[in-house]
């Protein structure tokens, strides 16, 4: 569990719980899930002392919750927000081996895997929860510390603006998280551009489709996933917008909601990218399955040419093949090249008026 205290252009690690939050600051109490159930007094104690009022159980169940999808709920003292954001390597590669279609889809799908983080946003004070090694706290304090002089031993005097509420510093971390599934649109789309390649490709003869309707399958749980963020985020903007005048200064209020519009406009854009990815894979595979049944219909419609040409030609063999005793040219000399010469000629006008009626041409590729 770490405890921060933030200030106006400072930020300050503590021990221990202070007795009361800053004027001029926020207290920031963050840590990892597994830790939540051993540390609840003290989260609890951190609510009541510096936010005013303890969680609702209801609330630490959904904190303590690894498969909580994205969701937002609210009380008169604090807001919580439940926010699903991508697993790194390291967390993809601890949840043992993939089953047999998540080992045949390309790494860029196995990477649409979630965590849940938490956070509980009072006035004063914000508590996050976090999986386990989860880079998003960590990446905030050293991106600070990066950035600081130090003037003691606990005090860090920081050059870059600091977050100057609890909701501020909530919102930026929510936008890195989002970020990270702009940055996934990228890979996605190669992943699916090759496959669009080899199903386009004349003569393909494409066999991965147990990874490609994995993929596929990945794509809706992540537009899902999306949209419940996006949900999530939008309450909270709503919320915002309903406080009632003079709550916070208006500088501050038109700060979180510009910061709430962005993370909500990027959202969007994941979701719209996802949707275009998805129906660009439909549509392959449409024009795929269309070129091979124009293919199988090519094949289809030169083998009936062909067998056309050969019916009156079978006819004429069959006819000749009568056990009669009279039939007409049997008993000649040059009866036989008669019907051969009869045959040869039918089969080429055959030929000849199915390349006109282009029912021996191929379709061009």
């Amino acid at each position: 569990m770490q405890i921060v205290e933030f200030s106006p252009g400072t930020l300050r690690f503590a021990e221990e719980l202070p007795e009361r939050a800053p004027d001029h600051g926020f207290v920031w109490l963050f840590l990892e899930r597994e830790d939540l159930d051993a540390g609840m007094q003290t989260v609890q104690r951190a609510a009541q002392r510096l936010g005013g009022s303890q969680l609702l159980d209801l609330h630490c169940a959904d904190l303590l919750n690894a498969a909580h999808p994205s969701h937002y709920d609210y009380t008169s003292v604090y807001d919580l927000i439940v926010f699903r954001r991508l697993a790194t390597q390291e967390e993809s590669g601890k949840e043992g081996e993939p089953n047999g279609s998540a080992r045949s889809m390309p790494a860029a799908f196995r990477r649409i895997s979630t965590r849940a983080v938490g956070f509980a946003v009072f006035d004063r004070l914000l508590v996050s929860v976090h999986p386990a090694g989860c880079f998003t706290a960590r990446a905030f304090l050293q991106r600070y510390l990066a950035d600081a002089v130090h003037s003691d031993g606990l005090t860090t005097t920081v050059r870059n603006r600091l977050p100057t509420t609890p909701a501020d510093l909530m919102l930026r971390m929510v936008n890195v998280m989002v970020d990270s599934y702009l940055e996934l649109r990228k890979v996605l789309s190669q992943q699916l551009d090759h496959w669009q390649q080899e199903l386009l490709r004349p003569g393909s003869r494409f066999s991965n489709w147990n990874a490609l309707m994995a993929a596929r399958n990945e794509l809706h749980m992540l537009e899902d996933l999306c949209e419940e963020q996006h949900d999530a985020m939008q309450e909270w903007l709503d919320t915002l917008r309903e406080q009632p005048a003079g709550t916070m200064p208006q500088a501050e209020r038109d700060g979180l909601v510009a910061r709430s519009r962005d993370v909500i406009e990027h959202i969007q854009r994941v979701v719209h990218h996802v949707r275009r990815l998805e129906q660009n894979a439909e549509t392959v595979v449409q024009i795929h399955f269309s070129a091979q049944s124009n293919r199988t219909n090519d094949i289809m419609r030169i083998l009936t040419a062909l067998t056309a040409v050969f019916l009156p030609l079978n006819l004429i063999a069959g006819i000749f093949g009568m056990n009669f005793e009279f039939i007409p040219l049997i008993h000649q000399q040059d009866g036989f090249w008669w019907a051969m010469g009869a045959m040869g000629v039918i089969a080429v006008l055959l030929i000849v008026l199915f390349r006109r009626k282009r029912y021996l041409a191929r379709s061009a590729r």
